[in-house]
């Protein structure tokens, strides 16, 4: 184990991180993506500072094979754009940069400040940076070139311990991001560690912030639980510290007022989403499949019932929003359960007609109103 040191300003040389080695974080380079090496590479070779950076570390670490590499470095966006041509800059508040190769998307940070405190959107350094970040188990940085680890706030030992530990202050944490509530619950669950007592009891405290959340955030959180491996355990996780309610009201309700129904949904889930591969649509299907068994008479149930359907179940599925186009998918998967073949959704081409009557004028045969 090496250590990082810092210079202050009045010229003291501490230590700030510690570092550890190839041999130490036990990381397989080999399951390292080959293009997020190169953005690394291209940055540290125009002499930036650069590492693959938060969750993709520990899950590189715990031995698994990450879905998603962010880098963070000390390159402002502009001079990232002028790196990687195959990229742009979004955002509005903190402006990054998304790096393309192909239907990869890499995104690419620039190091924040704490100036104007945890929630600052101002450049600074790598020692600023990290204590913005939510969790400890998230807040490594990796240099893929020299196979090292950075852990400044102690994430090793958390990892070693088995447990969830926040960066900033409990009071602020969820102030600042609601949605970190909803983070540490599926961290818990897709690590197996635990979320201290402290933690636990903030987030009873503070659920009532994610009412604020908008509906295209939770629907973000709610796709990424439902297209999980852990999708039951995280789904029961926030059931139990009151969070499902305000992603899933429908579906909390019911939890309280039918306990089978709980078991039900909670067994559907394992189900499909242990499955290896899905079919378009299918992770969420999981979501409805139960209320629409028995909200819907199958018995005399056909084709022209996919309307009704459908309704009920983005009806149910509220504050998400999810597609059109997947939410159909989904329902006539459960229709195909039940032997009912559903072509083309006539909603959809009667809308789809009405706007074209707009754009053309009346219908021939119909008078106008």
């Amino acid at each position: 184990m090496r250590y990082r040191y810092v210079k202050q300003s009045d010229g003291k040389t501490v230590k700030k991180a510690l570092v550890y080695t190839a041999d130490e974080h036990h990381i397989n380079a080999a399951s390292v993506d080959k293009d997020a090496v190169y953005i690394v590479n291209r940055l540290q070779l125009q002499g930036h500072e650069s590492y693959i950076v938060g969750g993709a570390v520990r899950d590189l670490m715990m031995g698994k094979v990450p879905k998603d590499f962010d880098i963070v470095t000390d390159a402002s966006p502009s001079k990232i754009k002028k790196v990687f041509r195959n990229s742009r800059i979004i955002g509005r508040r903190f402006r990054l940069v998304h790096v393309y190769f192909g239907p990869k998307i890499f995104e690419v940070s620039t190091f924040r400040s704490l100036k104007d405190g945890p929630t600052s959107n101002t450049y600074g350094a790598i020692e600023e940076d990290v204590l913005r970040r939510d969790f400890t188990v998230n807040a490594f940085f990796y240099d893929p070139l020299k196979e090292l680890v950075i852990d400044y706030v102690g994430g090793m030992k958390d990892i070693k311990a088995r447990r969830i530990r926040p960066i900033i202050p409990l009071d602020l944490i969820f102030k600042d991001d609601p949605v970190r509530m909803i983070r540490a619950v599926k961290y818990g669950a897709s690590t197996g560690y635990d979320l201290p007592f402290s933690l636990r009891w903030r987030i009873k405290k503070d659920a009532p912030l994610l009412k604020n959340v908008s509906p295209s955030r939770l629907t973000e959180e709610i796709n990424k639980i439902v297209n999980s491996p852990h999708a039951a355990v995280i789904v029961k996780k926030l059931d139990s510290l009151g969070l499902y309610g305000y992603l899933q009201y429908s579906a909390a309700l019911l939890f309280r007022t039918k306990p089978a129904f709980r078991e039900q949904y909670l067994k559907g889930l394992e189900v499909h989403n242990g499955a290896p591969e899905q079919l378009p649509g299918e992770a969420l299907s999981s979501l409805v499949r139960d209320y629409l068994e028995s909200a819907l008479d199958w018995g005399s149930a056909g084709p022209e019932s996919f309307k009704e359907a459908l309704l009920s179940a983005r009806s149910f599925v509220l504050p998400m929003n999810p597609p059109r186009a997947e939410m159909e998918l989904a329902v006539r998967l459960i229709f195909r359960e039940h032997d009912i073949t559903v072509r083309k959704y006539r909603l959809q081409n009667e809308n789809e007609g009405k706007r074209h009557r707009r754009r053309r004028g009346p219908a021939r045969n119909k008078a106008p109103e």
